[in-house]
């Protein structure tokens, strides 16, 4: 289903479930990941639901906090994003350990061409969601754009992934994840 009309990155608050007829395949950047088979499989079968929550604290600092669920209510990743800019350390149980950091930013300074590239009109003013992990450990970096674009002439919730893995066997994978917005999030 198709994002609200005045839905901006400003707010993306709701519940979302990936769509995976209009999503390119992730098995690969898993792999890669160092996420084990069984988990891979299990992601691969499944229905990934996000609930997301964005909000500002009170000194106006923005946050998006998520909550993953996979098919039969099982737990996913949790997502507490500070769109602040600031390297912030996670340890997730399918990612490992993990620094991120997330700020929202311009279209134009988005450095990245595949990244930058198909945002809805309005994500030149109001910005897009600019996230960035990595996992030392396994030698890997996820760059994601989060924003709108317009796909078959819906609105639609999407993330431009570029996956890069260092080190021995060195590869960069590019990877686009759409997302149905099935309403707000139940109390």
């Amino acid at each position: 289903m198709a994002a609200p009309k005045d839905m901006t990155t400003l707010d993306i608050t709701g519940r979302w479930i990936m769509n995976k007829t209009l999503s390119e395949d992730t098995s690969e950047i898993l792999t890669l990941q160092n996420v084990r088979w069984m988990t891979r499989t299990a992601i691969g079968l499944a229905t990934i639901t996000l609930d997301i929550k964005h909000f500002k604290d009170k000194e106006g600092v923005e946050h998006i906090d998520i909550q993953q669920t996979m098919t039969g209510g099982i737990k996913g990743t949790e997502e507490k994003r500070t769109l602040d800019s600031v390297e912030r350390g996670h340890k997730d149980h399918i990612f490992g350990n993990v620094v991120g950091k997330t700020k929202r930013c311009k279209v134009e300074e988005v450095e990245d061409e595949y990244l930058k590239t198909g945002w809805e009109t309005a994500m030149v003013e109001e910005g897009v969601i600019d996230s960035y992990v990595v996992n030392k450990e396994v030698d890997w970096v996820a760059h994601q754009i989060w924003g709108f674009e317009i796909i078959n002439g819906e609105k639609r919730y999407v993330r431009h992934v570029r996956f890069e893995k260092k080190g021995n066997n060195a590869k960069v994978i590019t990877r686009k994840l759409v997302y149905d917005y099935i309403g707000p999030i139940p109390e």
